[in-house]
């Protein structure tokens, strides 16, 4: 656990992070793992002094199962609304499925995506997941513990998302800017790797909605929070992205 800001807090599962933010006694949880973290989720929120009960909204930056496994178990056990970009929330209904399977992860080197595939299997990577009542939210603050800023970051999916702290100078960047993946062979900032992502071109272009944010506090949905400018962080993820052959020409 890494208290990223008072009362922002960073956990992490397998191989994916989930944030949760404190205001009072309430909670708002972003993501919440694979479907095997329930109970490091769980636990998570033990730490910290609280109880799952007092999650009054959770977050989905976006609908890929290693960050929903919480949300969807939150929601059905204990009615949590749980909030994303309008888009997303079909993505989240399984309307369609903008999701890496196992032809997809054949294209990542090898041999440290195939292990990484391996392990993930056992905690739901190939589970089916849906939430059919997610509450769509725009751009702009949100009226939900810790006052979170939706960034729309499309490109991951068609409705990733991202949440800005201000007050914390924080921004929580989900997919759309990591600081390591086990399936990448860079560690700092950088992309999702490229079979990950919907549209490489969009995934490229929404690192300029982040770059202008006033952020010093970056909370990836995969690696280490990282403590650096977004917009220095920002460039060295483009620079990755070039020398890994990250072709928005190419289809992911």
């Amino acid at each position: 656990m890494s208290e990223a800001a008072e009362n922002v807090f960073c956990f992490g599962g397998t191989d994916v992070n989930w944030i949760i933010l404190r205001e009072g006694t309430d909670l708002t949880l972003i993501d919440g793992g694979w479907p095997g973290d329930v109970p490091a989720v769980e636990e998570s929120i033990r730490s910290i002094g609280q109880k799952p009960e007092d999650v009054r909204a959770i977050l989905l930056t976006h609908a890929h199962i290693d960050h929903m496994g919480a949300v969807e178990d939150f929601h059905r056990r204990f009615a949590t609304p749980v909030y994303a970009d309008p888009i997303e929330v079909h993505h989240a209904r399984r309307e369609y499925l903008e999701q890496a399977g196992a032809d997809d992860v054949d294209k990542g080197p090898m041999p440290q995506t195939q292990e990484w595939w391996e392990k993930v299997q056992k905690v739901g990577a190939t589970k089916e997941l849906k939430i059919d009542d997610v509450r769509p939210v725009g751009a702009g603050p949100l009226d939900i513990p810790g006052r979170p800023i939706a960034v729309p970051t499309h490109g991951h999916t068609s409705g990733h998302a991202a949440f800005h702290l201000p007050d914390s100078r924080a921004v929580i960047t989900g997919d759309a800017l990591l600081t390591a993946h086990p399936t990448s062979l860079f560690d700092g900032p950088q992309l999702c790797p490229w079979f990950f992502a919907h549209s490489l071109q969009d995934a490229l272009a929404a690192l300029d909605a982040l770059e202008v944010l006033d952020a010093d506090v970056i909370l990836p949905g995969h690696g280490d929070p990282l403590r650096r400018d977004i917009a220095e962080a920002v460039g060295i993820a483009r620079r990755h992205a070039h020398d890994s052959g990250y072709d928005p020409s190419r289809k992911a």
